[in-house]
């Protein structure tokens, strides 16, 4: 973010880790996946817990954000909230996570199911679950969001041509919702080997896009 002139940005959206992981367990869940347990993601290696320089930077270099783990920082966001409503019923998860967002002083609500093999139907019916489990998400990173939140944010809270910036890229689901509705994505990620993981996933699906 050094290199970005101030307000350069017009929406950054951010997902930092909030606590030590994956980084200090080697893996995140436990081994093997499947449905008898949660996927192995591997080592991450890189799994920074942000301060308040970075914090003091992002508001630096963009014109408005959107912080998921706002609850978890130490750090004086504003009022405005967005509540992702996971819709797990009974897991021992959390049912949701919050995000500071400056665009508004109030509180929005996104339901979108997201426990285990569990997944929303949609934007619009993001309370029902996917019938055809060959249509969700195959997630690669161990704190993944669903492509769909990320869509929605998108509607919601830029515009036509606005820059986006997200400087914890993970799996690159911003990727492929900025790539689907057309915004120019400025991402990082720190950890060579999601990186790869990422791009990969980008790649295949720009191709598919461009198959049919």
């Amino acid at each position: 973010m050094k290199t970005l002139t101030d307000k350069s940005i017009d929406l950054a959206i951010a997902d930092p880790p909030y606590f030590e992981g994956p980084n200090t367990r080697g893996f995140y869940g436990p081994k093997g996946g499947g449905l008898g347990g949660r996927k192995d993601y591997g080592t991450i290696n890189q799994w920074k817990v942000p301060d308040k320089k970075y914090f003091d930077e992002l508001i630096r270099v963009s014109k408005n954000q959107i912080v998921w783990g706002c609850n978890y920082f130490d750090y004086n966001f504003g009022p405005g909230r967005i509540i992702w409503d996971k819709c797990n019923g009974e897991s021992s998860f959390s049912d949701c996570e919050i995000a500071y967002r400056s665009i508004h002083d109030s509180v929005r609500m996104f339901k979108f199911m997201w426990s285990g093999m569990m997944q929303g139907k949609s934007i619009s019916e993001g309370d029902v679950m996917q019938g055809n489990k060959k249509l969700n998400q195959n997630r690669i990173h161990p704190t993944e969001k669903p492509i769909a939140l990320y869509k929605w944010m998108l509607m919601k809270y830029a515009n036509e041509g606005d820059k986006i910036l997200d400087t914890h890229g993970g799996s690159l689901s911003i990727g492929i919702a900025c790539h689907d509705m057309g915004f120019d994505l400025l991402a990082s990620e720190l950890d060579e080997q999601m990186f790869l993981k990422s791009k990969e996933r980008l790649e295949i699906h720009q191709s598919q896009l461009t198959l049919f």
